[in-house]
């Protein structure tokens, strides 16, 4: 790991009992109760962080850190985000650069997002 590094992320939910099912059912995070701690933590195969970057804002409301995670079929995890309680805050959008976008708000009310990377050629 190199200096510096990201190497923690935390949700504050209303409700992690239903957040929680949520990332289990929607993404297949194995979360797990840690009594010491007191919340729920992901161990085994965590989600990583593998590059962001920063930008002016131009159409968005207010300045926000957003996580994105990575899905193979964008239209399909859409679905999946709305049948388990969360709320598309913007449908799957073309980058133009073969990538394809998506927010979500998790049952909460927190937005996160989803990336589908353009097949390699």
């Amino acid at each position: 790991m190199s200096a510096n590094s990201i190497v923690w992320w935390e949700l504050a939910s209303h409700d992690s009992e239903k957040s929680v099912q949520f990332f289990r059912d929607v993404f297949g995070w194995d979360l797990k109760f840690d009594e010491k701690a007191g919340f729920h933590k992901i161990r085994h195969n965590p989600p990583t962080v593998s590059g962001g970057g920063i930008f002016t804002l131009k159409r968005a409301r207010l300045p926000f850190i957003a996580l994105y995670i990575s899905v193979e079929d964008i239209h399909a995890m859409a679905k999946k985000v709305t049948e388990h309680g969360g709320f598309i805050v913007d449908p799957p959008l073309d980058t133009g650069g073969g990538e394809w976008i998506c927010l979500f708000n998790e049952p909460s009310g927190v937005t996160f997002a989803m990336i589908q990377e353009a097949p390699a050629s």
